[in-house]
Parts: C-alpha cells; structure tokens; sequence
C-alpha cells in the first residue's frame, strides 16, 4: 500500500475495491489525483463529523420532500430520494472528452430525426428497417414534414453512461423522450453544497446553472414571444413527480396536467 494512502485511511479504513477498475484508487494502491483534495478535506473533518453531515442532507432532503414513485405489484410507492455525501468525481479532461462525444451523439439524433420527419433518405436507402419506426408510438406520421424553429427536432437530451474495464465510458443507454433526471441532479447540489459550503466553493465545480438558463432560453425562443410555457406533469402519481415540479419552480413555468384544460 502507497504511503500516501495509508495517511488517508482513518475515514476510509473498511474500504475496499472490488477487483476491476476502481474510481477512488489507482492501480497502484494510490489515491487517483482529482480525489485527494476530497479526500483530505473529508479527512480533516473526521468520522464523526462526516457522519453528522451525512444526517443533514437526509434531514434535507426529508424536510423538501425529494422523493420519487417505486411501482411494483402492491402499487406506487413514494420513498425519499438517496443521496450520499461522497459523490463521484470525473477530471475535468477527461469530462471534456465524454462532453464532446455526448454532444455528438445528440446532434448525430437530431439529423437522424430531422430525415425522418423530411427526405426520409434513411427509409429509402435501407440504412434504417421501416418496420422499426413505423410500429413506434413516438413516431408521429402527422409532423412529417413539419419544420419546427431553428430546425432542431431534439432539445433534450440524456445517456445513461458506464465505465468499462479500460477506463473509458461508454452509452448504454439514450434517453431523447422526456429524459428524467436534471433535477434530482441540481437537488443532490443544492443539498451537498448546503451541507459542505467551503469544500465546494474550494473546488471549483462545474456549475450547473449555465444548463438551465441555456434550456430556459431555448424553450422561450422556441415558444416564441407572448406564448406561456408549461411542464407538462401526469400528476403526482408519476415517478418523478417531484422533478417536474422542482424544474417548474425553478425555471419559472407553470405546472400543468391534461385535465387542466378548459
């Protein structure tokens, strides 16, 4: 074990990796780079302390009522939404990497969509099996032809995103219909950042307001002048309930369900 780890181990002494790649320890027993300003001020607060604070974001998130709907055979269930106070860390360069190709991926949609809903060249050459968008009910024959503003067809977009056992992260999952998760993730900041204010002003993370202000200002301009946007909600029943409220506060709509209607 690296010297440098062993003066860390007070707070982490019951850890352990679990053979493949490890996000917190290299492979050479030491602390990846990017982790140890965390880890020594995580460190220099001690177990007790870091337990303490750990309390208090679950107070937090109680008293805000973050929860989310777990559905199974006895029905909908709404439990708190779990979050832990030592959160996952990317280096800067290499999230640079993984934003560019993320960004690619969804302009690469976006033309995809783009020719399904016009020329349609990808049908015709082969390049996609008709049945598959035909027989999905996201596929909306009426708008083919439509050309919305700007001439963007996706304006949200979201993967799930895994590591391999080399290092590099990999898309496993798209998610273009109504992708779920912005909130939460701009609670579990608001929450971390309340919790441990100094460590995170010290550490000089990527913010996350720029992300909503850009997404405000694309759904305004998008809606034109004089136009009120809404979330569109299913009600409190849905999974994520909270998110589509939390993201109606803060982006400054109205939350609205179909049976609000006139």
């Amino acid at each position: 074990m690296s010297a440098s780890l062993q003066t860390k181990m007070s707070i982490l002494e019951s850890y352990r990796t679990s053979g493949g790649r490890d996000e917190l320890i290299d492979e050479n027993g030491a602390f990846r780079g990017h982790w140890n300003f965390l880890v020594d001020a995580l460190e220099s607060m001690g177990p007790r302390a870091l337990a303490g604070r750990q309390e208090e974001i679950h107070r937090f998130i109680k008293e805000n009522g973050v929860t989310y709907h777990v559905y199974d055979e006895g029905g909908g269930k709404e439990r708190p939404w779990p979050l832990d106070i030592m959160p996952v860390l990317i280096d800067s360069r290499e999230w640079a990497t993984v934003e560019s190709g993320l960004i690619q991926r969804a302009e690469l949609f976006d033309l995809i969509l783009q020719d399904l809903y016009g020329p349609a060249k990808l049908l015709k050459e082969g390049v996609l099996p008709p049945e598959i968008v035909f027989d999905h009910g996201g596929f909306l024959r009426s708008c083919h032809g439509l050309i919305p503003p700007n001439r963007r067809y996706l304006h949200f977009y979201a993967a799930d995103l895994a590591r391999s056992s080399n290092g590099s992260f990999t898309v496993i999952s798209d998610r273009l219909q109504s992708p779920s998760g912005a909130g939460y993730a701009l609670e579990n900041r608001i929450a971390l950042s309340r919790t441990l204010p100094s460590l995170y002003r010290d550490s000089h993370v990527h913010r996350l307001a720029l992300f909503f202000r850009t997404l405000r200002n694309h759904l305004s301009q998008l809606a034109g002048g004089g136009s009120r946007l809404v979330i569109l909600t299913p009600g409190p029943e849905n999974e994520t309930y909270f998110e589509q409220a939390f993201l109606a506060n803060y982006l400054g709509f109205n939350l609205v369900q179909g049976s609000d209607g006139p």
